[in-house]
C-alpha cells in the first residue's frame, strides 16, 4: 500500500493526527508517561529512543551543534535552538499572572511556581523565602559575594544571570516594560 501523506491516525487523548501508526504509538507515550528507554550510565529514562540517543551525548561529551554567534556547542539541536533565543531576545512564553516573559517553556513553568507554591525554602541569613532550593541556592550567592556572571561589554560581574540580563539593558538601551496607560517604556519592571 502506497503512503498518501494523509494524517489518518488520531490520538484519542488530544486528537492530534499522524501519518503513520508507529508515530502515533510513540506520541501516545507522552500521555501515558511510559519511558521504556533507560540510560545505562545515569538511569534516566526516555519515552523515545531518539531522546536516549541525544542524552547519551551528555556522557560522551559529543557536542556537534554549534552556535554561529558565540560558538558555544550543544549535544542536541533543540538545545541550540533554545540557546539562539538568548541572542535574538525572543521570549515567547508569557506568565499570565505578572506578564514576565521567558525564552523557554521550562523557565515559565519554574516561574509559575512562584505564584502558586508555598515558599518553604528560607535563607538563613536574611529569612527571605523561596519556592525552590535552586532559587535559594542562587540567592545565597548574593550573601557570599560570588559573582560568576560577567558582562562582556564592561566586565562588571553579577551574582545571578538575571541581574546580568537586566544590566545588559544599560548597554543595549532595551526597554521591554511598557506602561499600559501612557505606553512609556522602561528598562526595569
Amino acid at each position: 500500500m502506497a503512503h498518501t501523506g494523509e494524517k489518518s491516525f488520531e490520538c484519542t487523548e488530544c486528537h492530534k493526527t499522524f501519518s503513520r501508526s508507529y508515530i502515533l504509538r510513540v506520541h501516545l507515550k507522552t500521555h501515558t508517561g511510559e519511558k521504556p528507554y533507560e540510560c545505562t550510565v545515569c538511569l534516566k529514562t526516555f519515552s523515545q529512543s531518539s531522546g536516549l540517543r541525544t542524552h547519551l551525548k551528555t556522557h560522551t561529551g559529543e557536542k556537534p551543534f554549534e552556535c554561529t554567534e558565540c560558538h558555544q556547542k550543544f549535544s542536541a539541536s533543540g538545545n541550540l535552538e533554545t540557546h539562539l533565543k538568548t541572542h535574538t531576545g525572543e521570549k515567547p512564553f508569557e506568565c499570565a499572572v505578572c506578564l514576565k516573559t521567558f525564552s523557554q517553556s521550562g523557565g515559565l513553568r519554574a516561574h509559575l511556581k512562584t505564584h502558586t507554591e508555598k515558599k518553604s525554602f528560607e535563607c538563613t541569613k536574611c529569612h527571605k523565602t523561596f519556592s525552590g532550593s535552586d532559587v535559594l541556592r542562587s540567592h545565597l550567592k548574593t550573601h557570599k559575594g560570588e559573582k560568576p556572571f560577567e558582562c562582556a561589554v564592561c566586565h562588571k560581574t553579577f551574582s545571578t544571570s538575571s541581574h546580568l540580563r537586566t544590566h545588559l539593558r544599560t548597554h543595549t538601551g532595551e526597554k521591554p516594560f511598557e506602561c499600559a496607560v501612557c505606553l512609556k517604556t522602561f528598562a526595569h519592571k
